[in-house]
Order: structure tokens, then C-alpha cells, then sequence
């Protein structure tokens, strides 16, 4: 492609901005529009996949030890559990850290203890995380069978209900995304169309005259692409002012929920957006112009 035609190119798309300048915004604003519920929606879907990968990081295999269990033991069964394929982290809870733990649940109802006396009735333990959630149910029966455990346990009922749960919110946001996206195409292309609905006439005369399909195309995708990557600018300024308000009011309240950061996050939601606004922008045009090439 020479240099003149590439300035023609560009000359004609800013000429149809220009002169459309009703429909250049309508589309702009069409654009920013689906985009922002597509950046929401994607946001949501990244912040819930992180909240499932946290809940099953957080799943773990409690390991009970008889009372006849020596120091010694103890250290055995940590040495072996920690040698163990998966295991990241080993925690050992001896009989007062874990009455303490219980009496901070209790809260208020501590005086129940009293009952109890001086004796305290529960094992020390360790608590097992894993790499992976799939291991669990692989490594609980091999725990069980180490000396002096009394019993190895991770909840299997909630576990699996859990990893139901978080497929069930990885599937749902994929898909979501994905229709989000394919609606905001229809809805750009749509709007695309009536710009090139509005030139039909110069579209067929430069048909008749000789103009090959893409000498024609070219202006009305870049046309697209700008729109399109306007649209997306004006989309990620506000999806960012957004995100970042809600994630200090939500920190201020819910410091315990595991929200990702803005950084890196927004840029790569931000470059996300510039080549879908963009790509959409042209895929748009050139879906628009089919109709009107067929002379």
C-alpha cells in the first residue's frame, strides 16, 4: 500500500467523522457503553475466580494425635508430613493453642468451659495445606495410617460442595464474558451499519466507477477501529475511577475479602478493552459493508 493511499485512508475516515459527527458520537457512546458492562462484568468474573482459587487454597487437612503421642513423636509425624508430595505447610497446634482457639470461639459462652475444670480435652494436631486441592483426598488415608494419628480429617462434604461452587462461578463468568461480548459486537456493528447505511450511495458509485472491495472497506474499518478505540478509552477511565472507589469503600468495611489490587489488574483490563473496542470497532465495519459490496 503507497504512502498517498494510506494518507487518503486516513483522510477520508477523519472526513467521515467529521461529517458524521451525530453518528460518531452515537457510536463512541454505543461502544463505552457495552464495553463498560463487559470491563464490569469481566472484573467481576477475575475478582470471583481469585475469591474461589482463595477459598480453595483455604482447605486443609486437620491431623488429631492420640494423647499417649511423645514430643518426639510429634516431631516425626511434622518431619514426615511436611516430606510429603503437596504439602506446603505444616502447622502444629498443641492442647493450649488449640483450648485458646476454642475459647475465642465461644466468645461470651466461655464460662461452659468451666465444667470442664482444670482438664483439657483436646489432642494436639497439625494442620495441612496443600499446592492443590486435588491431593486432599489422596493424601488424608496416608496421613491416617502414620503412627500415633488418631485420625486425619478435611471436611469432605464441604469440600466438595465447595469445589461445585467454584466451578460452578468459573463456568457462569466465562460465559457471561463471552455472551457480553458477542452482544456488544452485534451492537457496534449494528451501529456501525447505519453510518454505512447513511453512504450507500458513495459506497455503490465508487463500485460502479471501478474501486476494488478493500479500497472501499479500508476507510470504514478505520473508522471502526477509531470509534471503537474511543469507545474503549472512554469505557476503562470510568471502569478504573469505578473499581478503584468501590475497592477503598469495600477494603473500609470488608478488609477481610480478598479483592484484587488495582495494579496490575486495571492495566491489563485497560489493554483488554483497547483491543477488543478497536478489534470489535473493525470486525463491526467490515461485517456492516458486506451487504453493500454485493453490486
Amino acid at each position: 500500500m503507497r504512502f498517498s493511499t494510506k494518507q487518503y485512508f486516513i483522510k477520508e475516515t477523519y472526513k467521515s467523522i467529521r461529517r458524521n459527527g451525530f453518528m460518531s458520537f452515537a457510536s463512541i457512546s454505543t461502544v463505552a457503553v457495552s464495553l463498560l458492562v463487559l470491563g464490569m462484568f469481566l472484573m467481576i468474573f477475575l475478582n470471583t475466580n481469585n475469591l474461589a482459587q482463595y477459598l480453595e487454597n483455604q482447605v486443609q487437612i486437620s491431623v488429631y494425635m492420640q494423647d499417649s503421642a511423645t514430643d518426639k513423636e510429634l516431631a516425626s509425624v511434622k518431619d514426615k508430613l511436611t516430606k510429603m508430595p503437596g504439602v506446603v505447610k505444616v502447622t502444629q497446634v498443641n492442647k493450649q493453642q488449640a483450648l485458646e482457639r476454642f475459647k475465642k470461639r465461644l466468645g461470651d459462652q466461655e464460662q461452659l468451659l468451666n465444667s470442664l475444670g482444670k482438664e483439657n480435652p483436646f489432642p494436639n494436631s497439625f494442620e495441612v495445606q496443600v499446592d492443590n486441592p486435588d491431593r486432599i483426598k489422596v493424601l488424608t488415608p496416608q496421613i491416617g495410617q502414620l503412627p500415633k494419628v488418631e485420625t486425619a480429617k478435611f471436611g469432605q462434604e464441604v469440600v466438595e460442595h465447595l469445589f461445585q461452587l467454584t466451578k460452578i462461578l468459573r463456568l457462569g463468568g466465562i460465559v457471561l464474558v463471552v455472551f457480553l461480548a458477542m452482544a456488544t459486537l452485534f451492537i457496534i456493528s449494528n451501529t456501525i451499519r447505519l453510518t454505512v447505511f447513511a453512504r450507500r450511495k458513495e459506497v455503490i458509485i465508487m463500485k460502479y466507477v471501478g474501486a476494488t472491495d478493500w479500497f472501499i472497506r479500508w476507510p470504514f474499518l478505520l473508522e471502526g477501529m477509531t470509534l471503537g478505540f474511543f469507545g474503549a478509552v472512554v469505557a476503562f477511565v470510568l471502569i478504573n475511577s469505578i473499581y478503584a472507589s468501590l475497592l477503598d469503600r469495600i477494603h473500609a468495611t470488608l478488609a477481610f475479602l480478598p479483592l484484587l489490587p488495582t495494579s496490575p489488574l486495571l492495566l491489563y483490563v485497560d489493554l483488554f478493552l483497547l483491543a477488543a473496542g478497536t478489534g470489535i470497532g473493525a470486525l463491526g465495519s467490515y461485517i456492516s459493508l458486506r451487504k453493500f459490496l454485493r453490486v
